[in-house]
């Protein structure tokens, strides 16, 4: 896949991404995320400042992300990033709701965004430095 159908790929439909982080004792963890792929070709998603995610990126911002298509011929993106966490509430309320709408629905859009933009939710934005994408792997 090149970078431009990547990035078609991961912003085509509303599929889950997955997370990769690694605990403060080392183990990792895969989560799964609400993401956007934003203007600069930065992934932006949320999370509450107690999750495992939040923690271990204040801690270690390398992040690995896997967005996949999980029906034949499979297809997945890979983004390997640097993750940085913003606690701004009027930049939540935008992605909060700008996510619902996305997941939701532009119907809920606004519900959801109110109810995932509160004091405690934090703005999580990745700077890709790697993305790979493979295509049709079973075909």
């Amino acid at each position: 896949m090149t970078l431009e159908e990547a990035k078609r790929f991961i912003t085509s439909e509303a599929r889950t991404g997955k997370i990769a982080v690694v605990r403060e004792d080392g183990s990792p963890i895969v989560v799964p995320i609400w993401l956007e792929l934003d203007v600069d070709g930065s992934i932006v998603f949320t999370t509450w400042h107690e999750t495992i995610k939040a923690r271990s990126i204040r801690r270690e911002p390398r992040v690995c992300i896997c967005v996949d298509d999980e029906a034949p011929p499979f297809h997945y993106v890979r983004i390997d990033g640097k993750a940085q966490v913003i606690d701004d509430l009027e930049l939540l309320r935008r992605w909060a709701t700008r996510l619902a709408a996305r997941y939701m629905g532009p119907d809920l859009a606004d519900a959801y965004g109110k109810r995932n933009s509160v004091p405690g939710e934090l703005v999580v934005r990745v700077t890709p430095v790697r993305i790979i994408g493979l295509a049709e792997i079973a075909a």
